[in-house]
């Protein structure tokens, strides 16, 4: 199987704790201690793209993410990013690259919080672009959606199908 690129743009899943004002900040990803904790043994290349909170996130920003999208030598890529506007970048995505399978990924609870999903989000978004065909698709608790047919359920904290 080929490289999965792993591009990281921030979110939840990279964010820390400060103690002493309980405040959520970046620092740096958390990635290859993800995977390293999964016992991965999938070929990946990881490149920081930005550590940003979704809702902070410019179109600037998104044409970055589809640059590189598009720039990367690697045909199955994975995107770590805040659930908030995931699906927004998911769509500037589809409308851009055409001929990659590119998986879109975050987490709810920090990893440094212990026991965040991004373990898994991570792992089963990793999978996914390993298997899907080219197309964009958000991967979050175990399951995958197309870009087109997800929505995050702010009352539940999952996403789901729209249709």
């Amino acid at each position: 199987m080929s490289t999965v690129r792993i591009f990281v743009t921030g979110g939840t899943f990279d964010k820390e704790y400060n103690e002493l004002n309980g405040q959520l900040f970046f620092k740096d990803t958390h990635i290859h201690e993800i995977l390293k904790l999964g016992r991965s043994k999938v070929d990946v290349s990881i490149r920081t793209l930005m550590l940003i909170d979704s809702l902070e996130m410019t179109d600037t920003d998104r044409d970055i993410i589809v640059e590189s999208c598009k720039r990367s030598d690697e045909n199955r890529i994975v995107i770590t990013h805040g659930t908030d506007t995931m699906t927004t970048t998911a769509k500037v995505l589809a409308e851009n690259v055409k001929d990659k399978t590119i998986v879109i990924t975050g987490a709810m609870i920090p990893y440094k919080f212990g026991s965040s999903d991004g373990l898994f989000n991570l792992g089963s978004a990793i999978a996914f672009a390993q298997t899907l065909p080219n197309g964009v698709y958000i991967a979050m608790n175990g399951r995958y959606f197309n870009w087109d047919n997800v929505k995050k359920n702010r009352q539940t904290g999952f996403f789901e199908e729209t249709n």
